[in-house]
């Protein structure tokens, strides 16, 4: 982790000292020393982290390591407090015209110049002492401080879920549990799995819940995880809306506020006529069928309820009132295990089995893997990125010396997966470590994940690739490795979401506090210590004192109840340093004037909030990259977002879906790759779109509520977007109006969805141009059977879904008589 501290240290030197010696106003040569040593010093990183490593080293060298990670630390914080002071001084240049006013304020901010000063003439004697230590050490020279084995456009990187074929001794299991499932009893009957962790019991209740009998055999089911910390209210809102999602059903707003008895009694209602299933992953405590079991209505359908618990008490509690089956999992068996292992770490070469040269070595791994999945295919998945010699794999025997033997269970996983964080990457590592950011079983949306590496600058550029693009292969990576799970993936295997098992949880935490990279708690101590991240959940019990200033860099807030204003005004005068500040799904309803204070903030998130308005100070942020204002109250943008000249990603599409409106000149957005929704309908058209088509860099664009007579204004815009990937229009009036596409000579070649929402006298010719299609929808467009066959031109098209009545017979029979396609069609909106 050193390693990525320094890293991205240097990184931050490096266009600091691009300036010039006049913006660092006599610092320049002490600066350019620091940058020197911490090159060298990260030479000798990857070597001095691997010593550290081992058990029985002398302290010195893990002191060594630490000593270095908390200089770098230093020096980023003081790097982040001048270039702050330069922020500052630019914009009293161009605010103040007084030339009083100038010096006035000048003066004021000497002492902090000179501060900033005499820190680094400190960080940098620290610096080299730290560096003339480490020859004491030996420590081997290494160019880069990461690993050079993670495979970039790994070409099995869309197949990553658990496909059937690598299961290995669940496939009985799993069909006896089918079995229980659709067949016995017509009373509601429980089925716990019950196992420790690590066991796959998880992993054998999705494929049961997934299978296309038990889909077919229930009018309705839900998939919950409950985890250890769970709030009743919450279980129960979250189950009803899993049920209504299942459906496609829209969930009502009324079930938002609503308390535990009401939540209940509306359950009951939507379950009283149903054969339902609902599966709870991951039960911990004793309570919790008390907290359910009313809810869930015997309504004497063969209804079933499959739950996941290390627990069994909490198996043999259900029995009280419902009938009950218990599985209990085990640790796979020597062959099977040796099966599941070979299967993992060779699974894109020797067919699958491991070569002659490797067996011992590899039976010895699997045999200190205690059985345990888990285990199995995290060490599995660590030497699939090795290279095929003894000397390699010798090198993680030892690693997992004899005291992994005295506990064959969570002793052994914890060994084995600290050894696949040690082995990532540097850049890796801090990615892994910002999971333990999230709460426990916490499902977080792959590109959510992907924003928020990118805005801490844990992701280098990589040729030929933009910065999500390389954060998608550092998360393809941490997949390929079993250390990160896919929860989700879309049809063509890409993933959508993504969880950490709870176990590998437990060490990033661990590894967390030991390395002040983040908290998961909020209280004075966390806030005026070191730790770059914070997470706060339950609304925060504590809140911080004193009025030291907070080195965090990034916030994150989960929480179902208000947050306490204490913690809110804490956030905005204290964390002066923010990067990222994300308050999804959190019930605020204001962000204070402060919010201008955040000078360094690139990541700010209201997603799913309350907030209506945003203050005035917003325009101060001018290292803002991501402004993510979707499902929020926020309908009109403040004047001050158009003056962001590093904005990236404006995501907007307000609860009451109407888009947001935009006031002033979107054009000045020159670097803006996302722009959704824009409500158009409050705009004067014609200079709104003229504005959109000089974002030259756009990949994707939502636009609602276009007038007819616009289309050719749009079409016009299109064209200039050469790296459009998504598009999404919509006409005026829910689409009840024409959408007039037809005047595009050139669209957009590499558009991968097309969504169209409105009527269409006739399909837009330059469809069929579009080779790199992979989604295309079209809503209420009213076309007729002959408008319709130009669609099959496009011979690459993945998924059509369809919204409208006409003509959908006549479109699925000729996609697959005549082409063969996989088609699949949603009807809805009649």
């Amino acid at each position: 982790m050193a390693e990525s501290a320094v890293s991205l240290v240097i990184d931050k030197l490096a266009p600091l000292l691009a300036q010039g010696v006049q913006l660092l106003k006599g610092l320049y040569n002490e600066v350019a020393d620091i940058k020197d040593d911490l090159e060298a010093i990260r030479a000798f990183l990857k070597d001095a982290n691997s010593k550290a490593e081992r058990e029985g080293v002398s302290e010195s060298v893990k002191l060594w390591v630490n000593q270095a990670r908390e200089v770098a630390y230093q020096i980023e914080d003081v790097i982040d407090e001048y270039n702050m002071l330069h922020v500052a001084q630019h914009r009293d240049r161009r605010v103040f015209a007084g030339f009083l006013t100038k010096v006035s304020s000048l003066v004021r901010k000497l002492p902090l110049r000179h501060k900033i000063a005499s820190e680094i003439h400190d960080v940098r004697k620290t610096l080299h002492r730290i560096k003339d230590r480490s020859e004491g050490f030996r420590f081997a020279s290494s160019e880069q401080g990461g690993s050079s084995n993670i495979v970039l456009h790994d070409p099995q990187s869309g197949s990553l879920f658990i496909e059937d074929s690598e299961l290995v001794g669940i496939e009985s299991t799993k069909d006896e549990l089918i079995s229980l499932l659709v067949s016995g009893e017509c009373r509601r009957t429980v089925i716990s799995v019950v196992g420790m962790g690590g066991v796959g019991k998880t992993t054998l209740a999705k494929k049961v819940y997934d299978s296309y009998v038990v889909k077919q055999h229930f009018q309705c089911h839900a998939w919950i995880t409950v985890s250890q910390s769970y709030d009743r209210v919450e279980l129960l809102r979250s189950t009803l809306k899993k049920l209504y999602e299942a459906k496609k059903e829209p969930f009502p707003e009324a079930f938002v506020t609503m308390d535990a008895l009401s939540l209940i009694d509306e359950l009951r209602k939507y379950l009283q006529q149903e054969r339902y299933l609902v599966v709870f992953d991951d039960v911990w405590e004793i309570r919790f069928w008390g907290d359910v079991e009313h809810a869930l209505v015997d309504n004497n359908k063969g209804s079933k309820i499959l739950a996941t618990t290390r627990n069994e008490d909490v198996a043999n509690f259900c029995r009280r009132s419902s009938l009950v089956h218990v599985y209990q999992m085990k640790s796979l068996p020597q062959r099977e295990a040796w099966e599941l292992f070979c299967k993992k770490a060779f699974k894109f070469d020797f067919e699958g089995n491991c070569p002659k040269d490797l067996e011992e070595l590899s039976q010895d791994i699997v045999r200190r893997c205690g059985g345990l999945p888990l285990a199995i295919v995290a060490v599995g998945g660590l030497l699939a990125t090795k290279e095929r010699v003894v000397p390699e794999w010798q090198k993680l025997v030892n690693s997992l010396d004899s005291t992994m033997a005295s506990d064959p269970h969570v002793e052994n996983v914890t060994k084995i997966l600290s050894l696949s964080f040690h082995d990532l990457p540097y850049d890796l590592k801090a990615c892994f470590l910002y999971f333990g950011m999230l709460p426990e079983d916490f499902s977080i949306k792959r590109t959510r994940i992907i924003r928020l590496w990118v805005a801490q600058g844990f992701v280098q550029e990589k040729r030929g690739l933009t910065l999500e693009e390389a954060a998608e292969e550092c998360l393809n990576g941490l997949i390929r490795r079993s250390l990160v799970q896919v929860d989700e993936a879309s049809m063509k295997g890409i993933p959508t979401t993504c969880r950490v098992h709870d176990l590998v949880r437990d060490v990033i935490l661990s590894r967390s506090e030991e390395l002040s990279f983040g908290h998961v708690s909020w209280n004075s101590s966390a806030l005026e210590g070191i730790a770059r991240h914070m997470s706060i959940s339950k609304g925060g019990s504590d809140h911080p004192k004193g009025s030291t200033r907070s080195q965090t860099r990034s916030v994150m807030v989960f929480c179902g109840a208000k947050l306490q204003k204490q913690i809110i005004d804490a956030i905005f005068e204290k964390c002066m340093l923010l990067t990222t500040l994300d308050f999804e799904k959190c019930p605020i309803d204001e962000i204070p004037k402060e919010l201008g204070n955040l000078l360094h903030l690139k990541y700010l998130s209201l997603r799913d909030t309350l907030v209506s308005n945003l203050p005035k100070s917003i325009g101060k942020l001018q290292n803002l990259e991501f402004l993510d204002l979707s499902d929020s109250l926020v309908e009109r943008l403040p004047v001050e977002v158009n003056r962001f000249p590093k904005l990236r990603y404006l995501l907007g599409d307000p609860k009451r879906g109407c888009g947001f409106v935009v006031r002033g000149s979107l054009g000045q957005l020159e670097l803006l790759q996302t722009l959704y929704v824009i409500n158009a309908g409050y705009h004067h058209e014609r200079e709104l779109l003229n504005e959109i088509g000089m974002l030259k860099r756009l990949r994707k664009l939502g636009i609602m509520n276009l007038k007819t007579e616009y289309g050719r204004d749009l079409c016009v815009a299109l064209e200039n977007m050469p790296h459009l990937r998504s598009l999404w229009v919509a006409s005026q009036g829910s689409g009840v109006a024409i959408l007039d596409l037809q005047a595009m000579s050139s669209a957009p070649l590499y558009l991968q969805s097309l969504i169209l929402w409105g009527k269409l006298e006739r399909l837009p010719e330059w469809i069929s141009r579009l080779h790199n299609l992979a989604k295309l929808r079209l809503t209420f467009t009213m076309l007729m059977d002959a408008a319709c066959m130009g669609l099959f031109d496009v011979l690459l098209l993945n998924a059509i879904e369809l919204a409208s009545a006409a003509a959908v017979d006549a479109l699925i029979s000729f996609s697959i008589d005549e082409y063969l396609l996989a088609v699949t069609h949603h009807i809805s909106a009649l």
